[in-house]
């Protein structure tokens, strides 16, 4: 009977020690199916996410599901902690109970105590060792607690400063292709002259954060659970529009460098399709068409008369749909399990950006530095150029 508690005690230990250092201090993707991080959130998260989803509120939804994160992070530890007391005092328990408890008689509820307030480096000394083993246990307890109190105090900066420079990239997207970001309106911001090597850059950029990205989630495949800052954003919202606008370069758009974007496609592809292997997501091939047949003869007539130089042939639908076939499943997997929504390819209903009003300026001052023409067809053309801008929310 002792030997099995003490092979229980060393058990937990063992499990919750390795646990850790794979997810905090392990600086690749933790294997091992049955680890007590992956129990821990396959056991919570589910039953949170149903209890969330009952919301009628999007608002409240997502502000509730915003708290999933932290909460969980603060829980995990708990876990941890409270698995490593439960370890140490079945040892305890296992060696006799070798302590002096004035209070009642040593047993398995003195040994939990013991641990407890040894972890915690608490050191209060109503219950002292009597046998060199226990006082040796207790010396290995308190540096086990205090290392692992710092591990924590460190491991929490480095998942907010991950988490920080994620969200300032998706906040920049903004800007570019709408909240949420669409491929559609990010093509028709940089349909103007000269901006091809504007949209190389961003997608450059872009390649480079989900490299980041990648690397970070994978690290701490905690960062997945955490939302944005905006409920119409998220890293997987965003990542899905990248991943629409390389493909629409790459199969339906004459007149861009496509270089960028095969290398922009190829790394998010990567980082989506790894991120959704953490989670053993399989791709889900019999989802909702994101853009059927008529929403891309829609797609194709937005971008034209926007001035994005679309392919007329008449396989360009196919190649799209072969590109959109590499990555489509995954990020619906993600987007279920995590609910987060997916980002449409072009918004029926585009709202107005924050920064509208500083267009319309712009437009008076383009107007105003045209040719000179007369007072009132200065004016006519100032309201044509806002009208223009405050029907298509551009910049």
């Amino acid at each position: 009977m002792h030997t099995l508690t003490l092979f229980a005690g060393i058990l937990c230990l063992f499990i919750v020690l390795f646990d850790a250092f794979q997810t905090i201090i392990l600086p690749r993707r933790a294997t091992g199916r049955f680890r007590l991080t992956n129990l821990f959130y396959k056991f919570s998260w589910r039953p949170w996410a149903f209890l969330v989803g009952r919301l009628l509120s999007p608002r409240k939804r997502e502000t509730a599901f915003g708290y999933y994160g932290p909460m969980s992070l603060i829980l995990l530890l708990v876990v941890w902690a409270g698995a490593m007391v439960v370890g140490f005092a079945l040892i305890f328990f296992a060696l006799g109970s070798p302590f002096n408890d004035a209070t009642q008689q040593p047993g398995l509820r003195s040994d939990l105590y013991v641990s407890g307030t040894t972890i915690f480096t608490l050191g209060l000394g109503d219950v002292t060792p009597r046998s060199p083993w226990a006082r040796e246990l207790i010396i290995l307890e308190a540096g086990t607690g205090l290392g692992f109190l710092a591990v924590v105090m460190g491991y929490f900066p480095v998942l907010y400063s991950a988490f920080s420079r994620r969200e300032v990239t998706i906040s920049l997207l903004d800007a570019r292709a709408g909240s949420p970001p669409t491929a559609a309106e990010l093509m028709r911001r940089h349909s103007y002259e000269g901006a091809e090597q504007a949209l190389s850059l961003l997608l450059a950029e872009w390649e480079r954060w989900s490299a980041e990205l990648m690397e970070s989630h994978i690290s701490y495949p905690l960062l997945c659970y955490f939302r944005s800052q905006h409920n119409n954003q998220s890293w997987i919202s965003a990542l899905t529009s990248i991943l629409d606008t390389s493909a629409l370069l790459i199969a339906g758009v004459k007149g861009h460098e496509a270089r960028q974007a095969q290398l922009t496609f190829a790394m998010a592809r990567h980082a989506m399709v790894d991120l959704a292997q953490i989670f053993s997501l399989p791709p889900i091939s019999n989802g909702p068409d994101r853009l059927p047949p008529d929403r891309f003869q829609h797609l194709h007539d937005f971008l034209c008369q926007s001035g994005v130089s679309v392919c007329t042939d008449p396989h360009s639908a196919d190649r799209l749909r072969d590109m959109r076939a590499l990555y489509e499943g995954y990020a619906t997997a993600l987007s279920n399990y995590l609910h987060m929504p997916l980002p449409p390819w072009i918004s029926d209903q585009p709202h107005k950006d924050n920064w509208l009003a500083v267009a319309k300026l712009r437009a008076q001052t383009e107007a105003a530095n045209a040719s000179p023409i007369s007072g009132a067809q200065q004016e006519t053309a100032v309201h044509t150029i806002a009208r223009l801008v405050d029907d298509h929310h551009d910049f």
